[in-house]
C-alpha cells in the first residue's frame, strides 16, 4: 500500500505560505495578486499530479481525475483573511492533493477518482463561501452584482475582471459523478488541545445569524450640551451591547457564541456627540431552535431600548441566514475509523464553530470534515499554527478515510 509523503506534504504547505507571506501567516484575500498567484501555482501542482486542472469564472481551481465513474470531491480553500493563518484552508487543499497523488500511485486505488478543489472566497472578502455556492448553483446574479469588498469598496464584478476571470465558464457540481465531499481543516478553536486530543471528527457545522443594529439620536456639541439633554447614539450603543451580552447568555446553548464585531460612531470625533451609531451582532450554534431563541432575545433588547429612549434603535439581518449542517453518518464512520487507527483513544467527535465550504456541499451531497488541533486555539490571525507532527498525522487519517469512502462505493 502506498503511503503519503510527509516531505512532499510539508513542502507544498510551506510553499503556499511563501505566497503572500505576512509574518508567520499570510495575506491572501480573495482575488488579490497573492491569491491569484497561489491559484496558478496550484493549477500546476494539480497537473503534475495527473489531474485535469482548470480555474472557473469565480476563481475555483478544480483538478478532475482522469478516471471515469463516480468521484469523491476533496478540498478546501486557499484564500485568507486580510492577515490570516497559513493553514486555514490551505491545509485541506494540500491534504486533498496528497490524497490524489497517493491513490494514483497505489495499484489498489489507482482506478479511484478523486476530484481536488480549492474554493474561492471562503473567507468572505466579497461573499463568504462564494466559490462553493457558485459550484452548487446557489448564487443568484443579483448577489454577484451587489457584492462589495467591505474593506476597499471594490465590486466583485470589477475584482473578477481584474483577476482575468470575466467570461470564464463556471464549474458545476455533477451529482452523478460526485458521490460525496470530504474536507480537512485546522480546528480554529481550543477544544482539541485543551482535551489533549489529536483529531476531531465533525458532527455538525454551526448556523450563523448576523444582524446590524442602528441607533439614531441627535448630533450635538460635546462641550455645551448638558448630559440630561443628550440624545447620544454612541453611549446608547455601548449600553445596548452590555444588555445583549446579558440577554444572550441566558438563552445560549452549551457551545453558543456571540460577537459584537463592528462598531461605528458618526461623525466619530472627540468633540461631537454621535448622532448615529451602528453595531454588528453575530451568533452561532448548531441548533436552529437556539438560534431562533437568541434572535428573539436580541429583538427584545432593541424593543426595550426604544421604550426607554430618547435614542431609537432598529435591528435587521446583515446577511442571509446560514443554516446549520449535519455531517453524513457514513462518512463520519470512515473518519472515526481512520482517527482511531492514527490516534488511538485520542480523538473526539465535535461540532464546528466556524463555517466551512462543507456546509454548502452538505446541502447537496453527503459531506464530512476532519479537524486537527490549533495551537492555543488561535485562528484568523497570523499567529495561527499547528505542529508538523499533527499536520502529518491528520493527513494520514484523511487519506485513509478518503480511501475508505471510495472503497465502500466501489463495493456496492
Amino acid at each position: 500500500m502506498t503511503t503519503m509523503n510527509p516531505e512532499r506534504l510539508m513542502a507544498d504547505l510551506y510553499h503556499l505560505r511563501s505566497i503572500g507571506r505576512h509574518g508567520i501567516g499570510v495575506a491572501r484575500p480573495a482575488f488579490s495578486p497573492a491569491d491569484m498567484e497561489a491559484r496558478r501555482w496550484l493549477l500546476g501542482r494539480m497537473e503534475e499530479a495527473g489531474l485535469d486542472a482548470s480555474m472557473d469564472g469565480v476563481g475555483n481551481v478544480i483538478g478532475h481525475s482522469r478516471n471515469p465513474g463516480t468521484a469523491l470531491l476533496v478540498g478546501s480553500h486557499t484564500d485568507s483573511q486580510p492577515t490570516g493563518g497559513w493553514l486555514d484552508g490551505a491545509l485541506g487543499v494540500v491534504y486533498a492533493l496528497e490524497a490524489a497523488r497517493v491513490m494514483a500511485a497505489d495499484s489498489e486505488t489507482s482506478a479511484f477518482a478523486l476530484d481536488v478543489v480549492s474554493w474561492s472566497d471562503e473567507e468572505g472578502t466579497f461573499m463568504g463561501t462564494m466559490g462553493s455556492k457558485s459550484f452548487c448553483e446557489e448564487l443568484i446574479d443579483s448577489d454577484v452584482e451587489r457584492a462589495l469588498n467591505l474593506r476597499t469598496g471594490q465590486s466583485l464584478l470589477e475584482a473578477l475582471k481584474e483577476a482575468g476571470l470575466e467570461n470564464l465558464p463556471l464549474a458545476r457540481l455533477d451529482p452523478i459523478r460526485h458521490i460525496a465531499y470530504l474536507e480537512a481543516h485546522v480546528e480554529q478553536g481550543p477544544y482539541l488541545e485543551a482535551e489533549k486530543k489529536l483529531l476531531g471528527v465533525v458532527t455538525a457545522i454551526v448556523g450563523i445569524r448576523t444582524f446590524t443594529i442602528k441607533f439614531s439620536g441627535e448630533q450635538n456639541h460635546a462641550g455645551t450640551t448638558p448630559m440630561s439633554c443628550r440624545k447620544d447614539a454612541g453611549m446608547t450603543l455601548i449600553k445596548t451591547a452590555g444588555l445583549l451580552d446579558q440577554e444572550l447568555a441566558k438563552l445560549a446553548g452549551p457551545r453558543s457564541v456571540w460577537t459584537v464585531g463592528r462598531v461605528v460612531f458618526e461623525p466619530g470625533v472627540p468633540s461631537v456627540i454621535p448622532g448615529k451609531a451602528e453595531l454588528s451582532l453575530q451568533f452561532r450554534d448548531t441548533d436552529e431552535a437556539v438560534l431562533d431563541r437568541m434572535r428573539k432575545g436580541a429583538e427584545r433588547v432593541v424593543m426595550e431600548v426604544n421604550r426607554m429612549g430618547p435614542v431609537t434603535a432598529s435591528i435587521e439581518p446583515a446577511f442571509p441566514e446560514v443554516a446549520p449542517a449535519v455531517m453524513d453518518e457514513g462518512i463520519r464512520r470512515r473518519l472515526e475509523e481512520a482517527a482511531e487507527n492514527h490516534a488511538p483513544g485520542a480523538w473526539n467527535v465535535m461540532p464546528s464553530g466556524a463555517g466551512h465550504d462543507a456546509q454548502v456541499l452538505a446541502r447537496h451531497i453527503p459531506a464530512g470534515m476532519l479537524f486537527i488541533p490549533s495551537i492555543g486555539g488561535i485562528s484568523h490571525d497570523i499567529a495561527e499554527d499547528t505542529s508538523e507532527e499533527d499536520i502529518i498525522r491528520g493527513c494520514r487519517a484523511f487519506v485513509e478515510a478518503a480511501r475508505g469512502v471510495l472503497e465502500e462505493v466501489q463495493s456496492r
